[in-house]
């Protein structure tokens, strides 16, 4: 049974993961994008939580995605008069989104994305060799 709740742990690790790095391309996607009209606000960037969750069929605390919010920091502002978006002083809002970090964050997804699934490949081998041991 330990076997099978480990890997359910790293499955819920994997979804939450995926579903971090959704979010984060959806913020990379909209990295450079303006509003379509003076003075309204372009793409603000999102934000993923994570939450814990007690799983009775487990037994055990799994990961989850929680609520996703939106990053309230302020927008990226350029001198372009010509841009259909531009106010009246010539100036674009841009998102608030920063392609460094979000790199930077994608990568560390990917990172716990590929430790999950490493637990999973343990967790196989070892129940593979049970069955071997057992065979025997």
């Amino acid at each position: 049974m330990d076997f099978m709740k480990s890997m359910a742990i790293a499955a819920s690790g994997l979804r939450t993961q995926s579903g971090r790095m959704r979010i984060i391309s959806e913020n990379l996607a909209n990295a450079d994008s303006t509003s379509g009209a003076p003075n309204t606000d372009p793409y603000r960037r999102k934000v993923p939580t994570f939450t814990s969750e007690f799983n009775r069929e487990l037994d055990a605390r799994v990961v989850g995605l929680g609520k996703v919010d939106v990053d309230k920091s302020e927008f990226r502002s350029k001198f372009e008069p010509g841009h259909p978006a531009a106010d009246e002083n010539g100036n674009v809002k841009f998102p608030n989104v920063n392609s460094l970090v979000e790199m930077t964050d994608m990568r560390e997804a990917q990172r716990s994305y590929e430790a999950n699934i490493n637990v999973i490949s343990a967790t196989r081998r070892m129940l593979q060799r049970t069955i071997d041991i057992l065979k025997a």
